[in-house]
């Protein structure tokens, strides 16, 4: 899942959020977050999977999931990388990995029925049409 067009206040240079990428922009963006997710995260991060921290191993079919991991990944990027600041590792500890984390292991969170094996895709909650 992907936006058709990113908002006029989100165009900027740098990296386009994955969200607004489409087709094979979208699918490369995702496979290099992949990457990472597979040899970086969550051999370092993983920790084990249970019910009360769930994962499911088809993250990609969460558009949270993807959401939250790659705006995890361009943090990663941005606070370790050449001419990063020597806390860089110690912010992003701080102040990303342990909320997306959380957030996402959460047993009520994206992965909530996900199993080893067992992909369950979530249903969105519905909205009434605004009047206006």
């Amino acid at each position: 899942m992907t936006l058709a067009s990113q908002p006029p206040q989100q165009q900027q240079e740098g990296p386009a959020f994955i969200l607004y990428l489409q087709g094979s922009e979208y699918d490369d963006g995702l496979h290099r977050l992949t990457l990472w997710v597979r040899h970086l995260l969550l051999p370092v991060y993983g920790r084990e999977v249970g019910s009360t921290a769930p994962w499911c191993p088809s993250w990609w079919q969460h558009p949270e999931a993807v959401a939250q991991l790659y705006g995890l990944w361009m943090a990663w990027k941005e606070l370790t990388g050449p001419g990063s600041p020597a806390t860089g590792p110690s912010t992003w500890h701080r102040d990303y990995l342990a909320h997306v984390m959380a957030s996402l292991r959460d047993p009520s969170g994206p992965f909530a029925g996900c199993k080893a094996g067992a992909h369950r895709a979530k249903e969105a909650p519905g909205m009434d049409p605004y009047p206006g």
